[in-house]
């Protein structure tokens, strides 16, 4: 004889208690994070201990847990700055205050999932790769079908490596999926819930490779116009080839040094909003554009006299030193940007077979290493409103400022001394007019960005202040006025 039940009826307020009842399981690199934490360690690696990249085959040659576990020890990572998905984590708050069990489950490296649930606070259980069994695909599947069920849990992920664990959840939560992975996790599991993330736009690409920075390469066009020979249309030609060579290969230094200064750039209350440490564009499409920004600088380099490679290799060269060590070493990182810019200068002079007095890079030596201290005070005073006299940035302390402005001033008043003597030096220029006219057009503005960095309103670069104020406008329109003409 069959026994008819009558079971309670699904209420909302019953389905819920339903849904608490299975744990939500969480993955953290591309889902909670909006960054992947393998990466961020290897480029923390770089950065702290780059002899240790020597030894990185060897540990993954041990297996990609034993190499997260590696870089978990010799490079761990700043949990409190980490790019979160803020969205999924209202829903998981939001989960948590209902009453649902929260399990972190991840393939990076327990140290680092420790880490992330500790400063989130959110977590019941952490489950990650322990340095002998890399914690992702099957063997996240296994180990939680093993802990929970099969059916016994949701899950939250994001990419293909994660379909063998939607195939064995109860529901599937969706965070910024291919189109082809969401296809294929619909095919296993019901989708919950899916969380979009905005779509990559050109304007992304082009602030990571700083294109408003393209302007400094001007400076190869600077023997040209010292010559009076910008109007002939050949050597304009090829300075026009090699400065669009030194464009590309200045945004592939720029990305490195993004890329090897995001655990800085995040504590930073500025530079935190970068298209890379705030996870707008991924470390990986970084590191896949590099590469090919270098290719096609020496490609066009290689079309204009052999020396000019060299010059761009060694202009690369001097900025990779620079992003790994130099700037961490006061007053010579000032050094290296201001020897970085008269390499501009240099190889403007080869890209078009002319000779450039060793008078002027002298001269552009001096300007640049004063702008490259305004730079670093402008830092110094943005830091210490925001976080008080004990703030510094890289070798310098807020304490220093004083003598970085002294030193920069000084710099920049020997730049303009020798500009104005540069006429007197160089018989062959005629004409000295244009030359003492920049010279006094170039110290004012000089003073005005000090002045300007002094009162606070230089927030982080010159040359973003620059382009957007008003008076820096003005001095551009005019010296670029008097150099034509003078040509």
């Amino acid at each position: 004889m069959t026994l008819a039940v009558d079971l309670p009826p699904v209420t909302p307020a019953r389905g819920a208690l339903l849904a608490a009842a299975v744990p939500l399981v969480v993955d953290l690199d591309g889902t909670l994070l909006r960054t992947d934490t393998l990466l961020e360690s290897l480029l923390d690696l770089a950065r702290l201990h780059p002899a240790d990249l020597l030894r990185v085959p060897l540990w993954l040659a041990q297996g990609r847990a034993r190499l997260k576990h590696h870089l978990a020890r010799r490079a761990p990572l700043d949990a409190r700055t980490l790019p979160l998905a803020h969205d999924l984590l209202e829903h998981l708050r939001a989960q948590k205050r209902q009453g649902r069990r929260l399990i972190l489950a991840t393939g990076a490296d327990a140290a680092v999932a420790h880490a992330m649930a500790d400063e989130l606070g959110l977590f019941d259980a952490v489950i990650a790769s322990d340095g002998t069994t890399n914690l992702t695909a099957t063997h996240k599947r296994d180990r939680l079908v093993a802990e929970f069920g099969e059916r016994g849990f949701d899950y939250v992920g994001n990419s293909a490596r994660d379909l063998p664990v939607w195939a064995a959840a109860r529901r599937a939560v969706l965070v910024a999926p291919a189109p082809r992975v969401a296809a294929a996790a619909r095919r296993v599991t019901e989708v919950e819930r899916t969380f979009d993330a905005a779509p990559a736009r050109a304007g992304t690409w082009l602030a990571a490779m700083r294109v408003h920075h393209w302007l400094k390469n001007l400076l190869l066009l600077v023997p040209l116009l010292a010559a009076h020979r910008l109007y002939e249309p050949a050597m304009l030609a090829n300075a026009a080839i090699g400065g669009f060579a030194f464009c590309l290969a200045a945004s592939g230094v720029y990305l490195l040094n993004d890329l090897l200064d995001l655990r800085a750039d995040r504590r930073h209350p500025h530079k935190r909003e970068r298209v890379l440490a705030s996870g707008r564009m991924p470390i990986e499409h970084a590191l896949a554009l590099l590469p090919l920004l270098w290719l096609a600088a020496a490609l066009l380099g290689a079309a204009l006299p052999r020396p000019f490679l060299a010059a761009l290799g060694t202009y690369v060269g001097l900025m990779l030193v620079y992003s790994v060590r130099l700037k961490d070493i006061a007053i010579v990182d000032a050094f290296a940007l201001a020897a970085g810019y008269t390499l501009r200068i240099l190889a403007g002079a080869i890209a078009v077979g002319m000779d450039v007095s060793p008078w002027l890079l002298v001269s552009s030596v001096a300007l640049f290493f004063g702008l490259a201290l305004l730079k670093r005070y402008a830092e110094l005073v943005t830091l210490r409103g925001s976080l008080g006299p004990g703030a510094r940035v890289r070798a310098y302390r807020v304490t220093d400022a004083a003598l970085i402005a002294a030193l920069g001033l000084a710099a920049g008043c020997v730049a303009v001394a020798l500009l104005a003597l540069y006429p007197v030096a160089v018989p062959s220029l005629h004409a000295g007019w244009p030359v003492w006219l920049v010279g006094g057009l170039l110290l004012f503005w000089t003073g005005h960005m000090w002045l300007m960095a002094h009162r606070g309103r230089i927030r982080d670069d010159p040359v973003v202040f620059a382009l957007r104020d008003p008076l820096s406008r003005v001095f551009g329109l005019l010296t670029a006025a008097v150099l034509v003409l003078s040509a």
